[in-house]
């Protein structure tokens, strides 16, 4: 059984239509106008329990107002969901003693005392029992560096220690559930790897659900294991983030290197259809070729033919530039097409 499920979720808003000046604003005041926008448009979705599953869309897409709906801070317009078996906005507070939250901006600790005291307030709100909260508190203080600050008042913290702490208050009652959103956002590049290690580690040992937010493409590779893109409000891709590169990534670079004369490889080389010399130098030369016209075995076999190679490599997928083009909207995803080269484990690197 899915522990979220929505069903043709859709969210709208009425924005203000003025004109410009106070002769503007007086006019909508006796004759108001609006223009309905559409956040969020028929999105379904279903995460089993342990999933890891990152939601990612340009700015504007809907993540954010579709997160607010699963965590019941938004009612949705239309359409059904249910989280943990309840839904969301009319169960408020049976469903949060289930969940946690991040949002990358926002915190829970109290500013002006210190974080042990805010993490005892906690306990309190979730009435978690004394044993269960001491295990968890030891857990999360080990695995997040929690020690080092938790006599700090909240307002003396940096960037880095907040989230850790917000983190580990997000977990601190077992929740079945965890939505975050943009967790990583600001963070400097050791405190980011700590929160994925811990985000990786909780979900594999305790099998808490995660749905990730986030532009950070790095969040994405090293937690989920799912991707979900929306657009405009609409989901457009649904599925394992291996697939999509297998998908959509068209073109694959090689870069081979010889023992023999750069030039005259690359004349003989350089005849054959559906591959490309995007560069070269002394000793080494790079290939890009169409990999649903040719496998590397097949890529590989020419270049032997045509000189001495002694090593070679394949770029690995270029996730970023594959979401950047679906952003874009230079990528149809529904075009996309299967290969059977798609699976060779060496890499590939993406030029949708």
């Amino acid at each position: 059984m899915a522990i979220i499920e929505a069903m043709g979720l859709c969210k709208t808003y009425q924005s203000a239509v003025k004109e410009p000046g106070l002769a503007g604003a007086v006019k909508h005041v006796f004759k108001p106008v609006f223009r309905e926008i559409g956040a969020v448009r028929d999105v379904n979705l279903s995460i089993n329990p342990g999933e890891t599953v990152a939601y990612v869309g340009p700015n504007g897409a809907g993540k954010s107002t579709t997160i607010k709906m699963l965590t019941g801070i938004l009612m949705p317009s239309s359409g059904s969901v249910r989280v943990n078996g309840m839904d969301p906005y009319r169960d408020r507070m049976e469903n949060t003693k289930r969940m946690g939250v991040v949002f990358g901006q926002r915190t829970q600790l109290w500013w002006d005392i210190p974080v042990a005291e805010s993490f005892t307030l906690l306990r309190d709100i979730y009435a978690i029992p004394k044993r269960r909260y001491e295990d968890n508190l030891a857990y999360l203080t080990e695995m997040l560096g929690l020690a080092e600050f938790m006599g700090s008042s909240a307002r003396k913290l940096s960037l880095g220690q907040r989230m850790r702490a917000d983190l580990a208050l997000s977990f601190l009652h077992d929740p079945a559930v965890v939505f975050l959103d943009e967790p990583t956002i600001g963070l400097d590049i050791a405190v980011r790897e700590r929160i994925r290690e811990f985000l990786s580690m909780v979900n594999r040992e305790r099998g808490v659900t995660i749905l990730l937010t986030s532009h950070d493409l790095d969040d994405i590779k090293d937690v989920c294991k799912r991707l979900v893109v929306i657009d405009r409000g609409t989901i457009i891709y649904d599925g394992a983030l291996q697939d999509l590169l297998d998908r959509c990534v068209r073109s694959r670079t090689m870069h081979i290197r010889l023992d023999s004369d750069v030039a005259d490889f690359a004349r003989k080389l350089g005849k054959q259809r559906d591959l490309e010399i995007v560069a070269s130098g002394e000793r080494e030369i790079s290939i890009e070729f169409d990999r649903f016209a040719l496998s590397a075995k097949d890529v590989i076999s020419l270049a032997i033919a045509s000189g001495e190679v002694i090593d070679f490599r394949i770029d690995e997928p270029n996730i970023e530039r594959v979401i950047k083009n679906v952003y874009e909207g230079k990528l149809e995803l529904s075009d996309a097409k299967p290969s059977a080269d798609a699976k060779t484990p060496a890499g590939e690197r993406a030029n949708a």
